[in-house]
């Protein structure tokens, strides 16, 4: 019986562990591919979706665009793996392994705030950002001048500047009667960064009337209200909302939770080497789903940028455990930050192929906003097709 490889998750990591993979497996090796969606997201452009939900078709990009046809595709939703018996068990049925690469991403940490999660959208996959319209468009038709529509981002990450941008230009291209608020539990926007970078991101956002609370972290939601500060018996501030997107931190899916594999025991994020390797030496992991050892108690970031990275090298060690080869340790090499804001874009730390990093350290403009299509058309290029690229680049 052939040698069986199953990698698990179409986000970034598994897509190009794929594509590595199809690369390194000797023939003989049968390679399925399982995910619950049928396309692989461009996870760092879906927040455009928000103010106009046509780009879906430039950043999901069909399964069949990205495996050669030896590759099997199962689509279904992963319940539990069976370390034991190396078994991946879904929802209609179960996969053998013999290797295993899990590459599913991570979901949103609530914290235990008290209905956050029951009340507030979340950003990680397409049928939130069609909610999130959806909700910003009713409560805008809902509004007027006098009484706008309340919209509040949890979390002033990436994904909550990228978030309360794209609904800023949602507003002002349909002439909505919105508000818009980020808060941030810590003391600045993109907390723990540059601080020349952060004044950056806070003059664009403030430049489209977004209005930021720092310092005060959301305690408790209910459906009309999110509450700030509170203890004990005193909820905190009020202020209320008509939408409501959460997008303050990551955690493990619920179906690693119960994996026999060393995690950690608050995120449930798979503890793994430098090469991927976990407690099980028959299965990696790689990307968000994973705290990847980078050496000095510290672990890669649960960024695009480390996912990207990462999956040619997990892609590889797979396939050298497979023919009984070293395995290679991975470092992650920061090329730097570019986020969106809006139609503008911050760039930070930016290395260049050939060129090492630029001797500007932040900068916006037009050339910020060429490099962030170029990141996104790149990626694109490489997992799919240059026709791709081509066609996302006007909705980047």
């Amino acid at each position: 019986m052939s040698t069986q490889v199953v990698v698990v998750g179409a986000g970034y990591a598994g897509a190009g562990a794929v594509k590595r993979l199809e690369d390194e497996l000797d023939p003989g090796v049968d390679l399925t591919w399982i995910s619950e969606q049928d396309y692989h997201l461009v996870l760092h452009e879906v927040h455009r979706c928000i103010r106009d939900p046509s780009v879906e078709s430039k950043v999901a990009i069909p399964i069949d665009e990205i495996k050669s046809p030896s590759t099997e595709f199962k689509r279904g939703r992963v319940t539990n793996v069976d370390v034991d018996d190396r078994v991946v068990e879904l929802e209609d049925g179960e996969v053998e392994y013999d290797y295993l690469l899990l590459g599913v991403g991570s979901g949103t940490a609530f914290f235990g705030i008290d209905g956050l999660q029951e009340h507030a959208h979340e950003l990680k996959g397409l049928d939130d950002a069609r909610a999130i319209h959806a909700d910003v468009e009713a409560a805008a038709e809902d509004a007027s001048r006098d009484d706008p529509a309340q919209v509040i981002v949890g979390g002033a990450g990436l994904s909550g500047i990228q978030t309360a941008g794209e609904i800023a230009e949602y507003r002002d291209e349909h002439n909505a009667p919105i508000d818009v608020t980020i808060v941030e539990g810590l003391d600045e926007v993109f907390p723990g960064n540059d601080s020349e970078l952060q004044g950056a991101l806070r003059r664009r956002l403030e430049a489209l009337d977004v209005e930021i609370i720092t310092g005060e972290f959301i305690s408790e939601a209910d459906e009309d209200a999110v509450y700030l500060g509170g203890g004990d018996d005193d909820p905190g501030e009020e202020i209320e909302y008509d939408v409501l997107i959460w997008t303050g931190g990551i955690t493990g899916h619920d179906e690693v939770h119960g994996v026999d594999l060393e995690q950690d025991d608050r995120s449930h994020r798979i503890h793994a080497e430098a090469d991927f390797q976990t407690s099980d030496e028959r299965v990696f992991a790689v990307g968000d789903a994973a705290l990847v050892d980078q050496g000095e108690d510290t672990v890669a970031p649960p960024t695009a940028q480390a996912a990207w990275q990462a999956a040619e090298v997990a892609g590889e060690n797979v396939a050298r455990a497979v023919e009984g080869r070293p395995l290679k340790t991975w470092r992650h090499d920061d090329k730097g930050t570019v986020i969106s804001v809006g139609d503008d874009a911050v760039a930070h730390g930016v290395k260049l192929p050939g060129l090492g990093e630029l001797p500007i350290n932040v900068f916006g403009g037009p050339a910020a906003r060429t490099l962030k299509k170029a990141i996104a058309a790149r990626w694109i290029a490489d997992v799919s097709s240059p026709r791709n690229a081509l066609a996302a680049w006007g909705s980047m």
